[in-house]
């Protein structure tokens, strides 16, 4: 790994933990392999990037403007200097600077983390790829939801398993933490 290589963080935020306005399945298990990652790259001083979502459509009910739930956890929380991004869609590149940051940095490579895998991550990273980018996803750093579709509701595992399956399709890699780190030198995550 070097330099042009970054991690990408995307809405691991209060709202998506107990006691937030949205709370998915497992966010805590994601948010402490995210935590892995950060570290490790803090430590081998690549770029990290921290995306936050801030809704402002009309009847928002999570991720409002200036609560607490719209902050970003303290498991992930950005140091001094860190580049944090603001989004209000999906895709963390729609209307932001992410873009820009990214080739201004000569960054190639996106290493993903982040929630929701469905929503959020998903479709940051078809974007990412779209964009050119060698991105490599950390599934056991993501969390997602149920859903439910006419009479059917699918399980937040399932939710998860089908967006990584289609995902695998177009990423480089779509791996669990520790199978990052035993490529790149890193530590094993005992998470």
């Amino acid at each position: 790994m070097n330099t042009e290589t970054a991690l990408l963080s995307i809405d691991i935020q209060n709202d998506y933990f107990p006691g937030g306005r949205m709370e998915l399945f497992a966010p805590l298990e994601a948010a402490l392999k995210a935590s892995a990652l950060l570290d490790f790259f803090r430590r081998n001083k690549f770029p990290v990037v921290h995306i936050a979502h801030e809704s402002v459509r009309p009847g928002a009910t999570f991720f409002l403007p200036a609560t607490v739930g719209q902050e970003i956890h303290t498991l992930v929380k950005p140091e001094n200097g860190e580049c944090v991004i603001t989004k209000n869609f999906p895709n963390s590149f729609l209307g932001t600077p992410l873009l820009e940051h990214l080739r201004r940095l000569d960054v190639s490579r996106l290493v993903v983390a982040g929630m929701m895998t469905h929503m959020c991550v998903d479709a940051t990273t078809r974007a990412a790829v779209d964009l050119g980018f060698d991105c490599r996803l950390i599934h056991d750093a993501t969390a997602t939801r149920g859903l439910s579709f006419a009479d059917v509701t699918v399980p937040a595992a399932q939710v998860k398993a089908a967006f990584l399956a289609a995902l695998t399709v177009l990423c480089a890699r779509v791996q669990t933490a520790d199978e990052f780190f035993a490529e790149n030198g890193g530590p094993r995550a005992a998470l």
